[in-house]
């Protein structure tokens, strides 16, 4: 019976460590895909050109999110801020988001 819950808990474990693995890959498509848009000034379409590819659906499917073209649009948009995906990940560039909508509302 213990033997089973372990192996359950390990197989989970695994599953997790691959979904994140994928989900750095994905990361790397965006920023790969923002260097594109500041030097040549197609990154959104080569995103929206590899979350449509085979491979893209599948590595996406694999990071744990269902790519549709809702997905593909929001990674259009994402790639066309040019914010790095390091940078957008931050606390920082959280809590300076957070203020500039504060102040926003205020001024409003």
């Amino acid at each position: 019976m213990f033997d089973f819950v372990d192996g359950a808990a390990f197989n989970h474990e695994q599953g997790q460590r691959a979904r994140k693995l994928f989900a750095a890959v994905v990361l790397a498509a965006l920023d790969d895909a923002i260097a594109d848009d500041k030097k040549y000034g197609n990154g959104p379409d080569q995103i929206a050109r590899w979350a449509r590819s085979r491979d893209g659906r599948e590595v996406l499917s694999c990071a744990g999110i269902d790519p549709n073209e809702r997905v593909v649009s929001g990674l259009m948009e994402f790639v066309a801020k040019g914010v790095r995906t390091s940078v957008a990940l931050s606390r920082e560039e959280s809590e300076r988001r957070q203020q500039q909508q504060l102040l926003e509302q205020q001024a409003a």
